[in-house]
């Protein structure tokens, strides 16, 4: 039987998660008052699932050859979504590494695995430049954006924490951002919260299981 508890412990989990790409570290995420369903504690999966979550249900956004997407395009694959910026100095280059790796380990199944990065920062990050910086760490990624209302909307959706952190001039501000990941199974239900930094190895356990 499945347990229910409150969906602040997958605010807790965004908390943990949060990255603090410029010089200023942040704390909170987005709330709400719905509920999450998590599997059994016995759960095979090495990262948290949380299969049943009330949010984190689709997007609607542009990719970085200008086609519209949602959630729907991917059907029949397992769907890893990541929210960051190209200006990001650690934390993201790093987690897009880590998929490359994944990918790599996977081999054959990479073919059923698809990676989005959605920006946080629709002010710098254009078309052109999710084009060049996305597909360069695997061809098959893809880059989200939208406008910043777009942005926002999406970010509520999946409880995503992102803030503007002023530089020395207007243009060369960071974000603090939520830096765990969600990856959906083929038939497009959500199942799994996965921290930053563990290493490819347990990501690649848990597709491999989603996609049995």
């Amino acid at each position: 039987m499945k347990r229910v508890i409150p969906v602040v412990v997958a605010g807790l989990l965004a908390v943990l998660s949060l990255s603090a790409c410029g010089d200023k570290s942040s704390n909170g995420a987005a709330g709400g008052s719905q509920e999450m369903t998590l599997s059994p504690a016995n759960s095979a999966f090495i990262n948290t699932d949380v299969t049943g979550l009330g949010y984190a249900r689709d997007f609607a956004l542009t990719d970085h050859t200008g086609k519209p997407r949602t959630l729907a395009d991917y059907k029949g694959k397992a769907v890893v979504v990541f929210f960051g910026y190209t200006q990001c100095p650690d934390v993201c280059p790093t987690t897009m590494v880590e998929m490359a790796n994944v990918m790599k380990e996977l081999g054959p199944q990479a073919s059923k695995v698809q990676v989005l990065f959605v920006t946080v920062d629709p002010e710098r990050d254009t078309q052109e430049l999710l084009s060049k910086y996305v597909p360069a760490f695997d061809p098959s990624f893809v880059g989200l954006y939208g406008d910043q209302a777009a942005t926002d909307k999406v970010a509520k959706e999946f409880r995503v924490f992102y803030q503007k952190v002023p530089g020395k001039t207007p243009g060369s501000y960071t974000m603090d951002h939520t830096a765990g990941s969600y990856v959906f199974d083929p038939e497009g239900h959500i199942r799994l919260f996965v921290r930053h930094g563990q290493g490819p190895d347990p990501i690649a356990h848990d597709l491999k299981l989603l996609l049995k």
